[in-house]
């Protein structure tokens, strides 16, 4: 079984996007690990604030498999793939990691190379996964939470009960 962990981020009706999110990844991939849900600002663009979290969980699916799991639960929330990738999002779905894969394929960088720029990434996944090492560069997360300027992006905890 691989141990998966998703970005999750929404700022177009973000509460509802991120419940329905977490809602369908359920169905699909079983029992879910969640962080805190964050707010924080549009990233490269003008736009609402987003709401980001991480995710986690167990699977026997091969990594393209999941991919286009995760590809079929944005679709249903009106995803844009073709857009620009800096845009509001309904429900963006990234997968941060696979295991202690380290693939760089057509596009697809896993580990992401987000989780060590972005606070919204990198404090939910040292939330779910500190203890765990970045495949790179064989430091846990909860130490890249540590050592990450804080002072770049400013995160603010939300209250999110989803019913689901």
């Amino acid at each position: 079984m691989a141990r998966v962990y998703v970005g999750i981020g929404s700022n177009i009706e973000p509460e509802r996007n991120i419940c329905s999110g977490l809602a369908s990844l359920r169905r699909q991939f079983g029992p879910l690990t969640a962080s805190t849900v964050y707010a924080n600002a549009a990233v490269g663009f003008a736009g609402d604030d987003f709401l980001n979290m991480v995710a986690g969980f167990q699977t026997d699916l091969a990594i393209h498999a999941v991919l286009a799991r995760l590809r079929k639960i944005e679709e249903a929330h009106q995803y844009r793939g073709e857009g620009p990738k800096l845009a509001p999002r309904a429900l963006d779905l990234d997968l941060l990691l696979y295991d202690d894969l380290v693939l760089r394929e057509d596009g697809l960088c896993i580990p992401r190379d987000e989780i060590t720029r972005h606070a919204f990434v990198l404090r939910p996944l040292a939330e779910v996964a500190g203890d765990r090492r970045h495949p790179l560069l064989g430091t846990t997360f909860a130490e890249l939470w540590t050592a990450f300027d804080q002072s770049r992006e400013t995160l603010r905890p939300v209250a999110l009960e989803c019913r689901c």
